[in-house]
């Protein structure tokens, strides 16, 4: 039977009147790992905004503020039989399976280059249609429990997703086949700029869960360790052959959908300029200060060493030899109908022409 948390759980506390929780199994060593990949994703966030504006890479897709989310979730899988499933707002989360940033770099400037074998990864592309990732997590994952393997899928989404047909296709074929994947929902309040209450009525979207016979759980978004710590129950009840849960991060999207997107038109910028005062990593921070194992010196440090693996990314990027265009055309059927074949020939006459 399914069930649905209300209350978001939170670890992190705010130094003052909340304190601060901890998380069983988690060593100094680990929480000091988390923060390495919390700044990581950052960076790469930050930079990529910055290249984007130069025109060195095409539109992108912000993320600055789901770190938490993302960095926490992955934090408790075993790379080496869990796959991911993200969609277009985690395009980095192969940085923390060993992916260069410039093959994230190269595929949001539409490089070929920009691509990794998934299998090699077990990660899956970046879904750009939103939903269309969540049937593939499923399916991923209940063909893993036919064939008895031991790992599970993590499907990211966010809250719009939530509204496709997709969303219900694929959680109910994972709850019916008790698929052992973790169904993890970043609740930023935003589809764009569609609000969360003009796409649902639903007093949490943890509570849809309820309908398709799995557990639903709340989480603070904005908090790395309750996320892990959900997340990490998620997996292990999944391992276990008891089936899917929907993980429900609850935060708000601080910065714009993307670099096309302009807040102000759809929203008054208070609300995020106050979440922007308790984002993820000045939260983490501050609990890793609080508990003597972060200074100014270590964070600076740490800052540094992600931005220059991220500026030698796109230093790679920019001297890959531009691609052949030919591969639009190629790599699309095994055998290319006539049509696209002459259309083949006439794109290749003129850009021989533009470059002569």
């Amino acid at each position: 039977m399914g069930t649905s948390e209300r209350t978001p759980r939170r670890v992190i506390g705010d130094g003052e009147t909340a304190a601060d929780g901890e998380v069983a199994g988690l060593a100094d060593e680990q929480l000091l790992e988390l923060h390495r990949q919390l700044v990581l994703m950052r960076t790469f966030d930050e930079r990529a905004v910055v290249y984007q504006r130069q025109g060195r890479i095409g539109t992108y897709a912000i993320y600055w503020g789901h770190e938490a989310i993302q960095v926490g979730a992955h934090f408790a899988l075993d790379a080496a039989t869990d796959w991911v499933f993200p969609s277009y707002r985690e395009s980095a989360i192969g940085l923390l399976r060993g992916i260069d940033p410039a093959t994230v770099l190269a595929w949001w400037r539409g490089h070929p280059a920009g691509w990794w074998n998934p299998q090699e990864h077990l990660l899956g592309g970046i879904s750009v249609p939103i939903a269309s990732q969540v049937p593939h997590a499923a399916g991923a994952a209940w063909g893993m429990r036919l064939r008895g393997e031991p790992g599970c899928a993590l499907v990211f989404f966010g809250d719009g997703a939530t509204s496709e047909g997709a969303f219900h296709e694929g959680v109910n074929l994972a709850a019916v086949t008790d698929a052992p994947v973790v169904l993890l929902c970043s609740n930023n309040g935003w589809a764009i700029s569609t609000p969360y209450e003009r796409q649902s009525r639903a007093a949490a979207l943890a509570d849809k869960a309820v309908g398709y016979g799995i557990p639903g759980v709340r989480v603070d978004g904005g908090d790395v360790l309750a996320v892990h710590e959900a997340v990490r129950d998620a997996v292990t009840r999944a391992r276990a052959g008891d089936g899917p849960t929907l993980v429900e991060a609850v935060h708000y999207r601080i910065a714009p959908h993307g670099t096309a997107d302009d807040p102000s038109l759809y929203r008054e910028p208070g609300r995020a300029e106050a979440a922007r005062s308790d984002e993820c990593l000045v939260r983490y921070e501050g609990y890793l200060r609080r508990r003597g194992l972060l200074d100014d010196d270590a964070a600076a440090a740490r800052r540094a060493e992600a931005v220059e693996l991220v500026k030698a990314g796109m230093r790679a990027v920019e001297q890959l030899p531009a691609p052949d265009p030919a591969l639009v055309f190629d790599t699309t059927y095994a055998q290319p109908p006539a049509d696209l074949l002459r259309q083949r020939d006439e794109a290749l006459a003129a850009f021989a022409e533009a470059v002569a």
